[in-house]
């Protein structure tokens, strides 16, 4: 269980958000929504490890990923805003190197797979500075592929992809759920999971509670 304990959040001398409580189990995608500006990307870096709440905690298995570091980072997957590639690395270097730096070693033959899987079939062996930006944000998705972390925490996921990937990745989070993974995100697009259970909460409300969306 993920949970989230009283947190509050500052920026400045601006208070993003206060009191917030929610927990996540197995099987289940939290929906993080608001305007720009309310603390989605605050508050996924918050859980994800990457920036310091201003008060409350965040819990992984009833303990502070304070005090957890790294057996939580081994748990968990961030991706950010930004695809978090080296552009002088080829996308199958990138691919193994950012997974070995999460504890987690693939051999050559399996990060070809993720990234053929993900789209990326004949371009594995270019820098990725050649690619195009919808290219360079599939080599980050494939590590969620190869990846044996529990929680997956994905910031807009589905910018710069087209259409194809974007049902290809919604594949791949219901799946993912299904295996009882457990997803936080934020988007601003539309986009569905066929399993699983997807909770909502918008940072945007005067009541900061979590409620649920569909199944």
């Amino acid at each position: 269980m993920l949970e989230c304990i009283n947190l509050e959040c500052m920026r400045g001398d601006r208070r993003l958000f206060s009191g917030l409580n929610f927990s996540l189990n197995e099987g289940e995608l939290l929906h993080i929504k608001g305007a720009n500006g309310s603390g989605k990307t605050s508050l996924m870096r918050i859980m994800a490890g990457l920036m310091l709440e201003e008060d409350g905690e965040i819990r992984w298995n009833g303990k502070c990923i304070r005090k957890l570091r790294e057996e939580y980072q081994k748990d968990m997957l961030y991706l950010g805003h930004l695809p978090g590639i080296k552009a002088d690395l080829t996308a199958l270097e990138n691919l193994r190197v950012n997974s070995a730096m999460s504890g987690n070693e693939i051999s050559e033959d399996v990060a070809w797979a993720a990234l053929g899987k993900i789209g990326l079939k004949g371009r594995e062996d270019l820098p990725a500075r050649v690619l195009s930006q919808g290219q360079q944000r599939r080599v980050a998705l494939a590590g969620m592929l190869v990846s044996k972390a529990k929680i997956w925490i994905l910031d807009e996921p589905f910018t710069a992809l087209d259409v194809k990937a974007v049902v290809m990745l919604q594949d791949v989070l219901a799946e993912h759920l299904e295996n009882n993974g457990m997803i936080v995100l934020s988007t601003h697009q539309d986009f569905t999971v066929s399993r699983g259970s997807l909770r909502m909460i918008d940072l945007g409300a005067l009541s900061h509670e979590v409620g649920e969306a569909h199944q």
